[in-house]
C-alpha cells in the first residue's frame, strides 16, 4: 500500500483524509437528526441549540488547546502560537472541552436534564469514518503507532513494521456501539447513562492506547493520557455519586423479542 491514499480528480491529487474528514462530520449530524426525529428528544428545542452551540464551542477549543500541549517543545519553538495551537487538534481533547462547555451552557440556561445520550452513536459513527481518514495517511499524520514485530505491525510509509492505531481504534470503536447498541435495546438505561459509558470507555482506551504511539511525556505520560485521567476521574467520581446508575441491569431489564 502507498500512504497516503489519494483521490485523483480533473488533475489534481487529494488525500483521502481530506475527504472524509468533513464527511465524517456531515454524516455524523445527519444520524444525529434522524435519530433526534425516531426517538424524540426529552430537551426543548431552544435548549437543545444552546446545548449544540455551548458543545460545538468547547470541543473547538479543547481539541486545540490540548492537541497543541501534545507536543510542548514544537509548541514553545513555533514561532507563532496561536497558528499552532489552530493547526494542531485532537478528538479527546475535542470530547472532553464539549463536556466543559455543554455543562457551562446548560448552567447557564438552567437545563438540567442529561443531553449526551443522543449524541453517542452519532459520535461513535463521525469517529469511525474520520478514523479511516487518518489511517489513509500513513505516517504523514500523528496517528500512527510505534515500531512493533508483533503480528498486526503494517508498513505505513517509512519502511518500518508499525502497530496500526487508528485500526484499532476503529475495532474498539465498533465493539463499543455493539455493546451500547444491545444495553440500550435490552436494558432501560438511566438518563445520561450511555454517554457516561461510552466517553469513560474512551478514555480508558486513549490513555492505554498512548502507550504505543510515539509521544512527548509529562512525568512519563503523553498530555492525551492526563487528558484522559481527568475525564476517567470525572466520571468514575460521578459513578459513585450517582449510585442509582449502578442498579440499571438489575432493575429495568427489558425482555427479549
Amino acid at each position: 500500500m502507498q500512504f497516503p491514499f489519494s483521490i485523483h480528480l480533473f488533475n489534481k491529487t487529494i488525500p483521502w483524509h481530506v475527504v472524509l474528514e468533513p464527511l465524517a462530520f456531515f454524516i455524523a449530524f445527519r444520524y444525529y437528526l434522524y435519530l433526534k426525529k425516531k426517538k424524540g428528544d426529552a430537551i426543548e428545542s431552544e435548549h437543545r441549540l444552546w446545548i449544540l452551540v455551548g458543545a460545538t464551542f468547547g470541543a473547538v477549543l479543547g481539541s486545540r488547546i490540548i492537541g497543541g500541549l501534545e507536543n510542548v517543545p514544537a509548541m514553545l519553538a513555533a514561532p507563532n502560537k496561536l497558528l499552532y495551537f489552530y493547526q494542531n487538534k485532537t478528538v479527546l481533547g475535542g470530547f472532553l472541552g464539549g463536556l466543559l462547555g455543554t455543562e457551562a451552557i446548560k448552567k447557564a440556561i438552567g437545563e438540567k436534564r442529561s443531553s449526551g445520550d443522543l449524541f453517542v452513536f452519532p459520535i461513535l459513527l463521525g469517529l469511525i469514518i474520520g478514523r479511516i481518514g487518518c489511517f489513509s495517511m500513513g505516517i504523514h499524520e500523528e496517528t500512527y503507532g510505534i515500531p512493533t514485530r508483533f503480528f498486526t505491525g503494517m508498513y505505513l510509509g517509512d519502511g518500518l513494521l508499525r502497530h496500526p492505531v487508528t485500526l484499532y481504534e476503529i475495532v474498539f470503536l465498533i465493539c463499543l456501539w455493539v455493546l451500547l447498541a444491545r444495553w440500550s435495546k435490552h436494558y432501560v438505561l438511566a438518563e445520561g447513562l450511555l454517554f457516561k459509558i461510552f466517553l469513560i470507555s474512551y478514555c480508558i482506551f486513549r490513555f492505554l492506547l498512548d502507550f504505543i504511539k510515539p509521544h512527548y511525556s509529562w512525568a512519563g505520560l503523553s498530555t492525551i493520557q492526563w487528558a484522559s485521567l481527568a475525564g476517567i476521574i470525572y466520571y468514575t467520581t460521578l459513578f459513585f455519586t450517582e449510585k442509582h446508575l449502578f442498579s440499571f441491569f438489575r432493575k429495568h431489564r427489558v425482555p427479549y423479542a
